[in-house]
């Protein structure tokens, strides 16, 4: 059974990647710098180019997940608008930025006609004061 999410227990951390993967490739780099250093030769600065390009595939297999990712949300969240929201209400909050949509899709039903007209009014600078301003924390345990 999941537990219940809230704005603190909502960031997910993806135990490989984040605990395993990550860490072993900055000790690889570390090591393979620190042998650069030692004895420097083409080998071993092949090697740490090689690891710093290790890290940058990572990087980008971890934006590209989570961009997609955004992308999906953004999509949910528009469905969601015109099913919940007034017509004219629901055609503003589809012209959100796209951090604003993500920090609504933590909103149950009946707050989001109040934080789409917040944020309309300017009320939210950032998407934390959003999460922030959700009473009844809606889960998202389906994250990347």
């Amino acid at each position: 059974m999941e537990q219940t999410q809230t704005y603190q227990s909502h960031i997910r951390w993806y135990p490989l990647v984040h605990f395993v993967i990550m860490p072993l490739l900055l000790l690889n780099l570390i090591w393979q710098s620190v042998m650069l250093y030692q004895a420097p030769s083409w080998d071993r600065g092949v090697s740490v180019v090689m690891a710093v390009v290790f890290g940058l595939i990572m990087f980008a297999a971890r934006t590209q997940s989570l961009t997609a990712q955004d992308r999906l949300i953004r999509l949910e969240e528009k469905l969601r608008y015109y099913k919940v929201l007034p017509p004219e209400v629901a055609e503003k909050a589809c012209g959100l930025r796209t951090g604003h949509i993500i920090a609504l899709r933590f909103a149950p039903d009946d707050e989001l006609h109040g934080l789409v007209e917040r944020i309309l009014n300017g009320e939210f600078n950032k998407t934390k004061e959003i999460k922030l301003a959700v009473k009844n924390w809606r889960g998202d345990h389906l994250r990347v």
